[in-house]
């Protein structure tokens, strides 16, 4: 018995442990980049040694595709969230509209996938393609209400690529330009989480506009957190 209760903990041992080098490794990639980054570096952070990393991981890219596939699982989670927590029966111009600025909400306060996926388009082509690949799941979420609108709309077609691009550079551009986030409205204000909320809005305004959303059924928060459907974090 005392020696299955050792084993047991053990393994718990072994799963937070490899959990924290994730934790660790992400911050420093999203922070650094992915070349910038050595096992060393991990190893020092995490405060492991070096031969543990290998042992439990074999190499830094290996380690890349772990949080890669631990944040593609925390998105494909999240979006099915914001898809069960939408109303019953919604015209698809509002799902669509709810789906983008919701969606939108939860990068800005989330950074990490935006900050992963610009880091990888600047590296190796292997490193990006594995996103493209791995994205079957969501791109099949987001196409079904895009042909759902499509078919209710057809003299105004929506391109789903364009509201994506969108996405990504109201994502990115906070995430990675906070400083011009801040000056852009530092006459009104030195709160970053109302910056936020503005950058928030010019995107809000612009898919309520596409998608011929009525004033009424706009979404109007203090806050971009309250946007966000509570989660656990991925990492």
């Amino acid at each position: 018995m005392i020696e299955r209760k050792q084993g047991r903990r053990s393994a718990q041992d072994a799963v937070k442990t490899k959990g924290e080098i994730l934790r660790v490794a992400a911050n420093m990639f999203c922070t650094l980049g992915y070349e910038r980054v050595s096992l060393r570096n991990i190893s020092e952070q995490a405060g492991v040694s070096h031969s543990l990393i290998r042992h439990h991981f074999g190499s830094k890219e290996k380690i890349w595709y772990a949080i890669s596939d631990c944040l593609q699982e925390f998105m494909i989670g999240y979006i099915r969230t914001i898809i069960d927590n939408m109303p019953e029966k919604l015209p698809a111009n509002e799902k669509m509209y709810i789906f983008a600025v919701r969606l939108l909400a939860h990068m800005l306060m989330n950074k990490q996938p935006i900050q992963l996926i610009a880091d990888a388009v600047r590296q190796e082509d292997a490193l990006f393609d594995y996103f493209v690949d791995q994205s079957g799941e969501i791109q099949a979420v987001v196409d079904t209400i895009a042909d759902e609108y499509n078919q209710e709309h057809p003299d105004t077609p929506i391109k789903v690529w364009e509201i994506k691009w969108q996405m990504i550079m109201y994502a990115h551009g906070a995430a990675s330009m906070a400083p011009f986030l801040l000056q852009t409205w530092s006459e009104e204000t030195n709160d970053i989480d109302q910056c936020l909320l503005n950058h928030w809005q010019m995107f809000n305004q612009i898919m309520a506009h596409r998608l011929q959303i009525p004033v009424e059924k706009r979404l109007t928060p203090n806050t971009v957190a309250e946007l966000v459907y509570p989660c656990e974090c991925a990492l």
